[in-house]
């Protein structure tokens, strides 16, 4: 699918500032090929340089806020040239998608609530910018598939997805932003949660998983929250058990949380063995991810596969 932005042309200078890309959809990590076309009107128009930003919606740090438009990473693709009158200058890209970049669909499902657009730049003689803006979807890393797909297979409900402005404290990060999927508990898990995040710190080596395990228990105006951090290698994710893996996280977790809150008198554990209906490493099939369930047969949980700090 090809997609393209095209500016108003300027009154001022008559530039107009298309923007191409030949498929909008990419992953992390992975280079976001396109073109832009600058075209001068019945002047010269100087060019001082040509930068693409990618901008999506967060919410601020101040929660009384509302969400506001913020441009989270850019890159220049061009310094100064001209562009005679009458003619057009093509500038070709392969822009970098930062490992961090927030993943705006999931199993073929659009999440309703994030928009990510690709905008470029251009800064002409006077100061003025044309900005020309193109939707970019964004899947995620095979890693970070398997994780989601998981927790689905668990039994656990998205409930949403949102981007939060600002870093995580004590996590090394390189965005000013970072996404939060929010999950209903799954019922096995459910006596000592009552909701689940998750937050990814992706990099080239791989995974950082955040679970951040809340317990409310609103007629008692009790609530108790905790925090447990798990790293992962990309490699060899399509030969790992990632039920048992995930399940070992999500055991690991709750008993934290429930040693932090063994003064409360519905503090738990979780005792029984995950049985699952569906090996997470089959294929993804499109459309799956937004819900899930435990069936009767699958491979029971125990181990966390992966380091958990």
């Amino acid at each position: 699918m090809r997609l393209t932005g095209v500016s108003r042309e300027s009154r001022w200078t008559g530039l107009s500032v298309q923007t191409t890309l030949d498929n909008p959809s990419t992953r992390p990590g992975l280079r976001l090929p396109g073109r832009v076309t600058v075209a001068a009107g019945p002047d010269d128009v100087l060019v001082r340089h040509v930068r693409l930003g990618l901008v999506t919606t967060v919410e601020p740090d101040d929660p009384n806020a509302a969400k506001r438009l913020m441009q989270f990473h850019q890159v220049p693709i061009a310094g100064r040239f001209v562009v005679p009158a009458g003619r057009r200058r093509a500038v070709d890209f392969a822009l970098p998608m930062p490992w961090e970049t927030p993943v705006t669909t999931f199993g073929g499902v659009p999440l309703l609530s994030l928009r990510m657009g690709l905008r470029t730049e251009v800064s002409v003689d006077p100061e003025l910018d044309q900005g020309a803006m193109v939707p970019v979807v964004v899947h995620p890393v095979p890693t970070q598939q398997y994780v989601l797909a998981t927790l689905a297979t668990l039994g656990f409900q998205i409930r949403q997805a949102g981007l939060q402005q600002g870093g995580l404290p004590g996590v090394e990060q390189t965005l000013p932003l970072h996404q939060r999927w929010g999950y209903w508990a799954a019922p096995l898990y459910a006596g000592p949660m009552t909701e689940l995040e998750v937050i990814f710190v992706t990099n080239s080596a791989g995974l950082e998983v955040i679970l951040w395990v809340d317990r409310r228990l609103a007629l008692a105006g009790i609530t108790h929250q905790s925090i447990s951090r798990f790293r992962i290698w990309h490699a060899d994710a399509d030969r790992r058990d990632w039920v048992a893996t995930v399940d070992g996280w999500l055991r690991m977790a709750i008993n934290r949380h429930a040693a932090a809150a063994s003064g409360a008198d519905w503090s738990a554990r979780v005792n029984e063995s995950a049985r699952v209906s569906r090996h997470p490493d089959e294929p993804v099939q499109p459309g799956f991810g937004l819900g899930g369930t435990a069936g009767s047969a699958g491979v029971g949980g125990g181990g966390s596969g992966g380091d958990g700090t």
